[in-house]
């Protein structure tokens, strides 16, 4: 398929431009660097800001392209387990019971998962858990309803499941054709997630590409099939009180996905999408620059308020907050000049 895609996204030595101020007492006391991207419904870019168009690492927030590969491979999940797959849970019960009905299914355990080991990715969560004397699992790592997908896939092919995660098995073959299909460029590098999964580097707009894809997928398709279950069950894709979960009840239809190092995706079923990177990754300032750029995209601000970033306190009180670049837009246009 490379024959007919364009050259992957280049590496850009300088692809952040200032999203978002750090404000107290009316100074802005710090600043966040990042690039955003809107896409229009006819998936053209209505602004964008930095350089949406260099290489970087989509973290999590390709998990969405992740699930799509593996239906499209034959992966018979749908509803709240199909949304587990491509979550970053918050290790709740509930997770961690969904990762293993996914095992159950395929007749596998626990113990064929090939993801690190680790703590409940909610501090209260992860409390209740040391407070009981629980130790680092497979289960409760946030990637595990991925894993658990990539092993039934795996199964239902035929293929080796000691080696699910080398970028040279088929699995990871056929998510890599999918990057490459959604996004509609070639992959730029390959390395290794956190969870030990294969990674794959696109530009932040081929991400809001393939996003977008996927929330305006046809009935009965992977892509609406993933898009349903996450937009259905956005607690499973997240965790009780996570932003992500919240942004997608405040604006129907909405499809979001967030990731490590400061990522956010989200697309509407029309095709119009909003793509996020914040270079030093602070979650302060992805979800309040994620809000604004939806607003440009059409969203009503006021489905918006409650993303509008961390209040900054002085002796108790409020004093500043985080706040997304005065007209992101404007800013876009004479940053891409």
């Amino acid at each position: 398929m490379h024959s007919i895609l364009p050259a992957a996204a280049p590496r850009s030595a300088h692809p952040s431009r200032p999203v978002a101020h750090l404000v107290r007492g009316g100074v802005v006391e710090g600043v966040h660097y990042g690039s955003v991207v809107v896409l229009d419904a006819d998936g053209t870019a209505g602004f964008r800001l930095g350089d949406p168009e260099a290489a970087f690492y989509p973290r999590s927030a390709l998990k969405p392209v992740q699930a799509v590969a593996m239906v499209r491979a034959g992966l018979p999940l749908d509803g709240d387990l199909l949304s587990l797959a491509a979550a970053s849970h918050s290790g709740e019960e509930r997770h961690l019971d969904g990762a293993r009905r996914i095992l159950q299914r395929a007749g596998l355990t626990e113990d064929h998962l090939r993801n690190v080991p680790d703590l409940p990715f909610d501090p209260a969560v992860r409390d209740t858990w040391v407070r009981a004397g629980r130790g680092p699992s497979r289960l409760a790592q946030n990637c595990s309803g991925k894993h658990a997908a990539m092993l039934y896939t795996a199964k239902l092919n035929g293929w080796s499941l000691d080696d699910y995660l080398d970028p040279a098995h088929p699995l990871q073959q056929a998510v890599a054709e999918t990057v490459e299909d959604l996004t509609g460029r070639r992959v730029a590098t390959v390395t290794v997630d956190g969870c030990g999964a294969p990674l794959f580097a696109v530009s932040l707009e081929g991400l809001a590409r393939a996003v977008a894809r996927i929330a305006a997928g046809a009935p009965g398709t992977p892509e609406r099939r993933v898009a349903d279950a996450m937009r259905t069950h956005a607690e499973m894709a997240s965790g009780a009180g996570r932003d992500v979960a919240a942004l997608m009840r405040a604006v129907p239809g909405l499809l979001a996905k967030d990731g490590f190092e400061g990522v956010q995706v989200a697309a509407l079923p029309d095709g119009r999408a909003v793509a996020v990177k914040i270079a030093d990754g602070a979650g302060r300032a992805r979800v309040p620059v994620t809000a604004a750029a939806l607003t440009h995209a059409g969203v009503d601000p006021s489905r918006l308020t409650a993303f509008a970033g961390e209040t900054v306190l002085g002796g108790g009180r409020p004093v500043g907050g985080i706040r997304p670049v005065a007209g992101l837009g404007v800013a876009a246009e004479t940053a891409c000049a």
